[in-house]
């Protein structure tokens, strides 16, 4: 007699604005399992998660858990069922203690708090899935990855059987990364069950059962991961075949462009976040930084674009002293820069492309005479891009906003590679980004390398930069504990300096 699902989805339909984010979705997960959730931006992971969660109620459609009917009508009612979610940004109260963090709102909670017990049970809760964080730490003063920990260790502590992890990946080291498999594999292991939302193939067919492809809203089929290839996942991603652009042989570096020395930079608290660091790009190059996120490579980006004043250290671009030098200049001079944030500070949320496309050209002819605007250059030229770029989703006045992740980000390399420029600069240029959007940039950015340009690339995504870069710094608490050649590189090499082992340690 075969098993009853732990959850089973019949006909989910769930509706934005008219806009259709699931379309007849039907998923199947299993006691036991760890269940892979794959689809492009768009594709509605996001969605359907959040609809087992408890967050969102569908429009339509049948939900069961162990076979019995189960309609949530908020996260606490989907917790009460034993259904948790982690999500890429967590939900956790800075000030207080990792214990403190695992009890906040716990049914079982009493009147009388014991703060020794609370910290003793979450040791022991850490060491049971290897999760371990010091209980008496509060939550700001962990990295990244320890305050994740902290958010499944609070699902555990409320004893959920099905774990919900939204690209858990994003932010850990592959060690850091390799311990969450493990936990991962554990509690299938005690017959409870993880969907694992994830981009990256490589670790979809390392630690999953089984795979759900969505594409457009719908479900496009589910595989054993065992019988499935990365390349054939793509295909049921994205329609059709792909494989991620990666770095060949060019041509060989040519003059440095970027030359950085003794470069110090504070953090936002006052604290000096970049300490004391030298490199040089040149042309024909992409220089990649790996790093945890929260190592000072926020700053250095932010100090290279002029976006944030170094206290010490020299910045020459072909030779010029920037140092000091405003945005303004730096722009003119040739440095582009594509940043993290791509609404906000990248780009325009409430301006139309056309707009958007000509924000930094504005000040000159033909988009300007005088202080008026020239409506009519701003659309020529967008066009053009909208074309060159593949930008797709435009229409007249709309706003940017509304494009998907990945129209955003070519918008946004468009506007900046489009104009006269030596240096880019980009920071997690695929972050969040599906298959079919992270191969269009990495293209854009191996075009850069070809055409001359000196290309600084700051990423977490070690994949990511092992096929673009010719070169990787690996950054670590403000400082550069290594450089490699990326032809030599290995993940577990650079994982370990990423969590701050330095080359002569090795």
């Amino acid at each position: 007699m075969e098993a009853v699902p732990a959850i089973e989805l019949t006909g989910i339909d769930k509706a934005f604005y008219g806009v259709k984010a699931n379309d007849d979705v039907h998923f199947e997960l299993k006691w036991g399992e760890v269940h892979a959730l794959l689809g492009e931006n768009g594709a509605g992971k996001s969605t359907l998660c959040s609809i087992l969660a408890g967050l969102y109620r569908p429009d339509s459609g049948d939900m069961k858990m162990d076979g019995t009917s189960a309609a949530f009508r908020s996260p606490k009612e989907a917790l009460a069922a034993g259904i948790g979610m982690v999500y890429q940004h967590f939900r956790l109260v800075p000030n207080l203690t990792v214990a403190e963090n695992l009890n906040l709102g716990h049914p079982g909670l009493g009147i009388r708090i014991s703060q020794r017990d609370m910290e003793r049970d979450a040791a022991h809760l850490g060491e049971r899935y290897g999760l371990g964080v010091d209980p008496r730490a509060r939550v700001w003063q962990l990295s990244v990855g320890e305050q994740q920990r902290v958010e499944i260790l609070k699902l555990l502590h409320r004893d959920v059987r099905v774990l919900i992890l939204d690209e858990p990946t994003a932010v850990l080291t592959p060690q850091e990364s390799e311990t969450l498999f493990r936990t991962m594999r554990l509690m299938a292991s005690e017959d409870r069950a993880v969907i694992f939302v994830s981009h990256k193939l490589r670790e979809v067919k390392q630690v999953s059962d089984r795979v759900t492809v969505l594409r457009n809203g719908q479900t496009v089929g589910v595989v054993n991961t065992a019988d499935a290839e990365p390349r054939d996942l793509a295909r049921m991603m994205v329609g059709r075949d792909l494989e991620l652009a990666a770095r060949e042989a060019g041509e060989p570096p040519g003059e440095p462009v970027l030359e950085v020395d003794g470069l110090r930079i504070p953090g936002e608290r006052g604290l000096e976040a970049v300490k004391g660091i030298s490199f040089r790009i040149c042309r024909n190059e992409v220089l990649g930084i790996a790093g945890v996120a929260g190592n000072g490579q926020r700053e250095l980006a932010y100090g290279l674009a002029g976006l944030r004043g170094p206290t010490a250290g020299t910045i020459r671009l072909l030779g010029i002293d920037i140092t000091r030098a405003p945005v303004l200049s730096r722009i003119r001079k040739g440095v582009a820069y594509v940043p993290q944030n791509r609404l906000g500070m990248g780009l325009a949320p409430g301006l139309s492309t056309d707009e958007n496309l000509g924000l930094k050209s504005y000040r000159w002819p033909p988009f300007s005479r005088g202080p008026l605007l020239i409506p009519g250059a701003f659309r020529d030229r967008s066009e053009i891009l909208i074309q060159e770029y593949d930008i797709r989703g435009v229409r007249p006045g709309l706003p940017i906003r509304l494009l998907s992740g990945g129209n955003l980000q070519k918008a946004l390399i468009a506007r900046e590679v489009s104009q006269e420029h030596h240096l880019l600069i980009a920071r997690s240029p695929t972050r969040g980004l599906d298959v079919g959007a992270t191969d269009a940039v990495r293209r854009l950015i191996l075009a850069e390398r070809k055409r001359g340009t000196a290309v600084l690339l700051i990423s977490e995504d070690l994949d990511e930069l092992l096929a673009l870069s010719d070169r990787i710094l690996v950054m670590y608490e403000g400082e550069f504990v290594g450089e490699v050649d990326a032809d030599e590189a290995t993940r577990e090499g650079l994982g370990l300096l990423m969590a701050g082992h330095r080359e002569d340690d090795q």
